[in-house]
């Protein structure tokens, strides 16, 4: 990554990179490892999976952007992604014990508040420390990496889950989860207690959730 671009967006694009990365490797075949592992598993569930967490997190986004900016400061920002990611990463470890469908939509919630949690505190805090006049390079970096990333992952997330079984599979992606949480510690000396006063860029991430990322 170019040394043009400064620690702070450095470490959070990375942070992406692997938690997009690590979500990438199931969300292609989640729809299989219901039918092939849920009691009752089928298309309907894959379909009701992924609307709970559509919609549990476009319920809470507004909610927990709205906690944020009347919160002035950067370490609650932080504390936002670094519980998001945790709470993503358990979801993920969740599914090694899921074996109903009641299952599959609890995890689903809690996947999305995580994500919910994410999005808002990361696009406040990526959008404050961007270098003055790098604004398109830094979020096309983070678009090409994270796109890069989770288009390898897609690819080989099948291969894995085929040769070694799903369990393997969700453990990786739940170290990897916990690392994306882990890594921003490197940058928590960097955030400011009060706002930068900068305007705010707004960002849509878009990922496909590893239950019906």
């Amino acid at each position: 990554m170019s040394e043009k671009i400064n620690k702070v967006i450095k470490i959070l694009i990375l942070s992406d990179l692997i938690l997009l990365t690590g979500l990438g490797f199931v969300a292609p075949i989640f729809a299989i490892f219901i039918a092939n592992n849920i009691k009752g598993g089928d298309v309907r569930v894959a379909g009701f999976a992924a609307s709970i967490y559509w919609i549990i997190l476009s319920l809470v986004l507004i909610p927990f952007g709205r906690y944020l900016d009347k919160n002035h400061g950067e370490q609650d920002d932080l504390w936002f992604i670094i519980i998001g990611n945790f709470l993503a990463a358990f979801a993920v470890l969740g599914y090694i014990y899921s074996f109903l469908p009641w299952h599959i939509y609890a995890l689903q919630g809690i996947y999305g508040v995580g994500m919910g949690m994410n999005i808002p505190g990361y696009t406040a805090i990526f959008t404050r420390h961007i270098d003055k006049g790098k604004e398109a390079l830094s979020w096309s970096i983070r678009g090409a990496f994270v796109g890069m990333g989770t288009g390898v992952a897609g690819a080989l997330g099948g291969t894995i889950a085929h040769y070694f079984g799903f369990k393997v599979l969700f453990l990786g992606v739940f170290v990897l989860l916990i690392l994306s949480s882990v890594l921003l510690f490197l940058i928590s000396k960097d955030i400011s207690p009060k706002n930068k006063k900068m305007p705010k860029v707004p960002r849509t991430k878009t990922i496909e959730p590893p239950a019906p990322k």
